[in-house]
């Protein structure tokens, strides 16, 4: 897998954190990091074409009213 270089800034907390969770792994914060962001990627892959496919449905009328609730 080709990689490329990302720099960004975290709080020294969130470092702190990083450091600490690196050592009590036994991991590296880069894979620690790299493993958080793919998730975080993932996730939200995931929840937009969620979000995309129930405006599709809900354009297509696949939703219950208001009026159609009350009668229920």
């Amino acid at each position: 897998m080709e990689s490329s270089v990302l720099t960004l800034r975290v709080s020294a907390k969130t470092k702190d954190l990083l450091k600490r969770l690196s050592k009590e792994t036994h991991r590296s914060e880069s894979m620690l990091v790299t493993e958080a962001i793919e998730r975080y990627v993932e996730i939200e892959k995931w929840h937009i074409k969620e979000i995309k496919q129930a405006i599709k449905e809900a354009d297509a009328g696949g939703f219950v009213t208001i009026k159609q609730k009350s009668q229920l």
